[in-house]
C-alpha cells in the first residue's frame, strides 16, 4: 500500500511538473529570510522555484539543495536552474525519512505541504533536526487536521497525493516537533479550518529553531 501511495504521488506530481498549477499549501519561502553564505534545503522542492530563489539569496558562498521524490519534478527543476544559470543549486531524489545529507551542516530547512505525505513524520522531524546546525531553523508550511483522519482516507493513494489524507492533529504535530528537539516555535500563519472529505483541515506556516549544543 505504501508503494501504491508513493506511485500515485510520483505520477501526479510528475504530470504537474510541466503544468502551471500551484502545488503549495503555503509560502514558507516568504518567511525563510535566508542569509548570504547559508546552506538551505527545500524538502519537496518540486519544480525548483524556491530552491533557485534561495540560491540567489545565499549568493555564491552559499548553497541551496532541493529534495523530492518525483523524478519528473527533479528533472524539471534541474532544467530550470540550468536555464537561469544558477550554479549553487542542486537537486536530490530521496524520501524524507532518510535524508542524504550529513549532520549539522544546514542552516535553514523549508518545506511546503510535503511532510504530511511522509509515512513516519517523527522520523522526518528527527532528520530535519539532525541535518540542522546548532541554532539552525526550519520554516514549514503544512496541513494539520482538526480530527483524526478516517482510515478510509489514510491509505487511499489519490487522497494522499492531494496533500491532506496524511495529516495529523495539531497537538500531535506539535508533540512531534518537541520530541525531535525543536524550541522557540512560532506560528507565522494559520488558516481557518476548511472541509476535506469527512473532516476539516488547517493550513499553517510554523518556524522553529534547533537548540544550541
Amino acid at each position: 500500500m505504501i508503494n501504491d501511495a508513493i506511485g500515485a504521488i510520483n505520477l501526479r506530481y510528475g504530470e504537474l511538473a510541466e503544468s502551471t498549477c500551484c502545488l503549495s499549501c503555503g509560502g514558507a519561502i516568504n518567511h525563510a529570510e535566508a542569509k548570504p553564505g547559508e546552506v538551505c534545503v527545500d524538502l519537496g522542492s518540486g519544480r525548483g522555484a524556491d530552491v533557485i530563489r534561495l540560491a540567489e539569496e545565499v549568493g555564491p558562498s552559499g548553497k541551496a539543495i532541493g529534495i523530492d521524490i518525483s523524478e519528473g519534478m527533479l528533472k524539471k527543476a534541474e532544467r530550470n536552474a540550468e536555464k537561469l544559470g544558477v550554479v549553487n543549486a542542486s537537486f536530490l531524489m530521496s524520501e524524507l525519512e532518510s535524508l542524504p545529507l550529513g549532520s549539522g551542516g544546514v542552516n535553514l530547512v523549508i518545506s511546503n505541504c510535503t511532510i504530511n505525505h511522509a509515512r513516519d513524520k517523527q522520523a522526518v522531524w528527527n532528520e530535519i533536526f539532525r541535518i540542522l546546525a546548532d541554532d539552525g531553523r526550519f520554516v514549514v508550511s503544512d496541513i494539520y487536521s482538526t480530527a483524526e483522519v478516517p482510515e478510509e482516507y489514510r491509505n487511499e493513494p489519490v487522497a494522499i497525493a492531494e496533500c491532506w489524507a496524511g495529516s495529523v492533529e495539531r497537538g500531535v504535530y506539535l508533540d512531534q516537533l518537541a520530541r525531535a528537539g525543536f524550541e522557540e516555535l512560532t506560528i507565522l500563519e494559520e488558516s481557518q479550518p476548511y472541509e476535506k472529505g469527512k473532516i476539516h483541515v488547517v493550513s499553517w506556516t510554523i518556524r522553529g529553531f534547533k537548540s544550541r549544543g
